[in-house]
């Protein structure tokens, strides 16, 4: 099954319908996919993958943190919720740990026990877009659809 077909598997498993926009063009970054939506940068939910630094583990610490595209995470704050020293997962790391290659990362359909922190910040706005497994994918939703569907923990990571 393709990255896309298995978020939208996982979307009917959920008990509110969530819809995935695809494009032509490539959203790959946040400044891409805000402009294919056509929103603000900080509408993008940005999909990070962290892992413990310095881990040598075949399966190391790993969380995901999903914030604002113009955000950055506070890598302080990061180490305190994740309990462990993290460091930016490159693409070919993100895509082992989630399953999803780079551009499309997502926090749907992730692996069980992959804790999910979804930054505070996207509350400013009424509805923020996720990729949806692909590098033209964009998912609308809320932030309490976001937690609900991803089982993530609100807080300020950033």
């Amino acid at each position: 099954m393709s990255p896309l077909e298995i978020v939208r598997e996982y979307f009917k498993t959920l008990p509110f319908h969530l819809e995935v926009i695809l494009f032509n063009e490539s959203t790959h970054t946040s400044a891409l996919a805000a402009q294919a939506l056509g929103v603000e940068v900080g509408q993008i939910a940005k999909t990070l993958v962290f892992t413990a630094k310095g881990n040598k583990e075949e399966n190391p610490r790993s969380v995901v943190v999903v914030t604002s595209g113009d955000r950055r995470v506070d890598q302080k704050r990061l180490k305190e919720l994740a309990g462990f020293k993290p460091k930016f997962a490159d693409g070919e790391e993100a895509e082992r740990i989630t399953g999803f290659p780079p551009g499309g990362v997502c926090p749907f359909a992730l692996p069980e026990g992959l804790p999910v922190l979804i930054d505070a910040s996207m509350q400013r706005f009424p509805v923020v877009y996720a990729a949806a497994g692909t590098a033209n994918s964009a998912v609308p939703v809320t932030v309490e659809q976001l937690v609900a569907a991803t089982g993530g923990k609100l807080c300020d990571v950033c």
